[in-house]
């Protein structure tokens, strides 16, 4: 049975109440205040950075197992517990939701349409999100996550730009068929366990037979993995990423596609050990073709929105690739990825934002030569670039480093073939770097300005995380493994 340590103050209520309370707080402000609303907003963005901050800095390493847990029965006849627990694999994406929301929310300061609508639908999605990564009752992970999806259809269909309404109505049906999945899975779990609960760790120490293993693993895989963006369930991600406002791609890419990653670690591999090990193949040859599929697809586009929209793609099939070895290393790597990509998607997106806000245009061919007059803002799209394609001393690539040393251990010639993939992202990366930033300069662009101080500050710190955690990945690391190492050990 996990440990689990109580907390004396309920700070993991604290952090979602950030969330909820900046949404109540902004629907009583009147819609004109735009400024107030702004404000308003970056100060419950900071307050819900500060307590993961401190949760992240007060974890004891030592200890490992659940801290600061909260836990107390909320319908008894159903077994349902309002439970909120962190350990090392849920750690780090609280704190990855709070940089990626308040770098977000700083990130539109300039926006002037429907200020109030949209900040109070950021709060909303933002408190699904800490609910499911929070949450450790089967019932509220169910909830929060639908939470989490449902304003992203108004967020990009209203304040969207490219094919909006499409982008919107696509993404919405594809998370929609899976939580499809994913409900009936975890009613599946509730009924075939007979113990009246949906403690996640009650179902664990249960058990499930072989057979219901193997059923439950795959609704559960494929319903996280259509959020996840797990090939060939994928398609939805290019297009919404490009729909989307520059805040709600940060969010989309830094932080809901790890909802699908983290649903597939933390709820399908931990009721289905056995039905992980019977689909772990599948899940490393699909993870294979994500990986170069993204890259090859990602080689050929002219949006910078739909470069980086596939690179997620091949990047979080390396998440997928590392799940699916099993081993210390692999899981490891998977969830410092997940971390790492979500920051580096973020400053992707926050970096392209400002070129079209400037510019109004995406279209590579479009651009050039823009370090001559944006070296600021150029910059930050680099160092985005750089992290993608895995330099050393960035956070993604001891990240990458990790799952690839696993795969090709547990699976040669998959891992060997996913390696092929970086070499392709590197070459499109700077492909896009070299032909967007560098050479004849547009004089269409001539007269732009360069980003100010004020709005390079979220960017800014968005580099200082990837680089703080590249120069020193022991720190993630040795959280992170707390709950790796036993975790793997139950296999």
């Amino acid at each position: 049975m996990t440990s689990m340590e109580m907390a004396g103050f309920p700070i993991l209520t604290a952090i979602l109440m950030s969330t909820i309370l900046g949404l109540v707080t902004i629907l009583f402000i009147p819609p004109d205040r735009t400024k107030l609303i702004k404000k308003v907003s970056l100060g419950y963005a900071s307050v819900g950075l500060a307590l993961c901050l401190w949760l992240f800095i007060a974890f004891d390493k030592h200890k490992g197992g659940l801290q600061f847990v909260e836990r107390s029965l909320w319908v008894k006849s159903l077994g349902i517990y309002w439970f909120n627990a962190v350990d090392g694999i849920n750690l780090p994406m609280l704190l990855l939701t709070a940089i990626v929301l308040f770098t977000g929310i700083w990130t539109m300061w300039e926006l002037e349409y429907r200020v109030k609508e949209f900040f109070a639908l950021m709060f909303l999605l933002v408190a699904g999100v800490y609910g499911v990564f929070m949450s450790m009752d089967l019932f509220w992970i169910f909830v929060w996550y639908d939470v989490s999806l449902f304003p992203m259809y108004p967020l990009i269909s209203i304040w969207g730009g490219t094919r909006k309404e499409y982008g919107a109505m696509k993404l919405t049906l594809y998370l929609l068929a899976g939580s499809a999945l994913i409900l009936p899975g975890i009613l599946y779990a509730w009924v075939q366990a007979g113990a009246g609960t949906f403690d996640l760790f009650e179902l664990q120490r249960i058990g499930f037979s072989l057979f219901d293993q193997k059923l439950l693993f795959i609704m559960l895989y494929i319903g996280f993995g259509i959020l996840a963006a797990v090939w060939p369930f994928h398609t939805w991600s290019p297009v919404g990423h490009v729909a989307a406002p520059t805040a709600v791609s940060m969010i989309h890419a830094g932080v809901l596609m790890k909802l699908g990653a983290y649903g597939i670690l933390r709820i399908a591999m931990t009721l289905c050990p056995q039905g992980l090990e019977y689909w772990s193949n599948l899940m490393a040859l699909l993870a294979t073709v994500g990986i170069v599929y993204g890259a090859l697809v990602g080689l050929s586009q002219t949006n910078l929105k739909y470069v980086i929209g596939y690179s997620s793609v091949s990047h979080m099939g390396i998440v997928g690739m590392g799940l699916a070895t099993m081993t210390v290393g692999g899981i490891n790597g998977a969830v410092f990825q997940m971390f790492a990509h979500g920051v580096m998607t973020a400053l992707f997106f926050s970096s392209v934002g400002y070129i079209y806000d400037r510019t109004h245009t995406i279209s590579i061919p479009e651009l050039g030569g823009l370090s001559k007059t944006m070296p600021v803002a150029s910059g930050f799209f680099i160092v985005a670039a750089l992290a993608g394609i895995g330099v050393p001393l960035m956070a993604s690539f001891w990240a990458e480093l990790l799952v690839f040393i696993s795969a090709v251990g547990r699976f040669p010639a998959r891992g060997i073939l996913a390696l092929t993939g970086l070499i392709v992202s590197a070459l499109f990366m700077l492909r896009v770097v070299q032909r967007t930033f560098y050479g004849e300069k547009n004089e269409r662009w001539a007269h732009i300005p360069d980003v100010n101080a004020f709005l390079a500050t979220p960017r800014v710190i968005l580099i200082g995380v990837i680089l703080f955690f590249g120069f020193f990945p022991k720190i993630m690391l040795d959280v992170i493994q707390t709950a790796v190492i036993p975790f793997v050990g139950s296999f």
